[in-house]
């Protein structure tokens, strides 16, 4: 498990910057950045990553240089201690989880495996 000094989930600055840009106009206009974690994928869990107008009850939001992201109660049990980044690389540009309660990730980098 995690001790208290890692309680949280933390934010990237390349994700933030992303977030940022994608809320500030367009289709996500004022929107806010949504983690969930799921069963499936190649490792036996999954992220989920989207944008929601609504915050739930059992949401906790994380917030940071004015972006704000929501995540459900369920999910926070697998992703606490974990950072959001906005990666960019050849292959393409895409959110991950950088998540060391993960004991696997397949190659996706969306998939992943509880120890």
């Amino acid at each position: 498990m995690t001790d208290s000094l890692e309680q949280t989930v933390s934010i990237s600055d390349s994700a933030v910057k992303q977030i940022r840009n994608l809320t500030s106009d367009g289709e996500f206009k004022n929107m806010r950045f949504r983690i969930a974690v799921s069963g499936g994928g190649c490792s036996g869990f999954q992220y989920a990553f989207s944008f929601d107008d609504d915050e739930n009850g059992d949401d906790r939001v994380i917030e940071r240089d004015g972006v704000a992201v929501l995540i459900d109660e369920m999910s926070w049990d697998y992703i606490v201690g974990s950072e959001l980044h906005f990666a960019e690389e050849l292959v393409g540009s895409f959110f991950t989880m950088r998540n060391p309660n993960a004991a696997s990730t397949c190659g996706c980098g969306v998939s992943f495996s509880i120890g």
